[in-house]
């Protein structure tokens, strides 16, 4: 008798353990799904990290060149010329600043296809510390103003002579072989990268 009693009293506990785990078999796989974190938690810290490259130069051109600037002053004079031995470069880059949400995109779990922003020439300058007035003819006292002119048309020369010379297309074949390497590092995917498409709105004609 003791022993029923006994019996009688721990079924209701009994059932209760059972109950239990009948419902954590049933809703398992429901909790399971909540704590696994959502594909936006890696996608965001993707595009962080890949924000946080700024601007990324990714190829130099140096230049070495003489030149010859020449100003009209007036018709019943000789023209003023400064001549320049010039040292420049320019630096093309990849700005991933412009990078939005919609550029990066997953197919399935191996792969991230990222839409690069367009190749840009960063920056383009004289080198003065190389650089050097080789000459000047006709100045008519107006030494610095001309020297100053003459290298700021140099400085214009240096990034017409980085356009003409394919500095952007190399700057996207560099973006090949040094950022897929570098971005497969911080996602853990191979990556596809492709050029960056924006839509812009068509300007609408002014009112008259």
């Amino acid at each position: 008798m003791p022993l029923l009693r006994l019996l009688i009293r721990l079924l209701p506990w009994v059932l209760v353990i059972v109950a239990s785990v009948f419902i954590w078999r049933s809703f398992k796989d429901l909790f399971k799904d909540e704590e696994e974190p959502a594909i936006s938690v890696t996608y965001n810290t993707i595009l962080t990290s890949v924000e946080e490259l700024g601007k990324m130069e990714l190829v130099r051109y140096n230049f070495k060149d003489v030149v010859e600037y020449e100003k009209e002053v007036s018709r019943y004079i000789p023209n003023s010329k400064v001549v320049l031995i010039v040292a420049g470069e320019a630096v093309g880059c990849v700005d991933f600043t412009k990078l939005e949400p919609g550029d990066i995109v997953f197919e399935g779990d191996s792969i991230v296809q990222i839409a690069l922003p367009e190749p840009e020439l960063c920056y383009y300058k004289v080198d003065h510390s190389q650089s050097k007035v080789f000459s000047k003819e006709n100045t008519y006292f107006q030494d610095a103003e001309l020297v100053e002119e003459s290298y700021k048309y140099a400085e214009q020369n240096v990034k017409r002579a980085a356009l003409n010379s394919g500095i952007l297309r190399q700057t996207q074949v560099n973006a090949e072989k040094i950022l897929k390497p570098m971005l497969e590092e911080i996602t853990g995917k191979r990556v596809v990268l492709i050029p960056q498409r924006r839509i812009q709105n068509p300007e609408m004609p002014r009112k008259l």
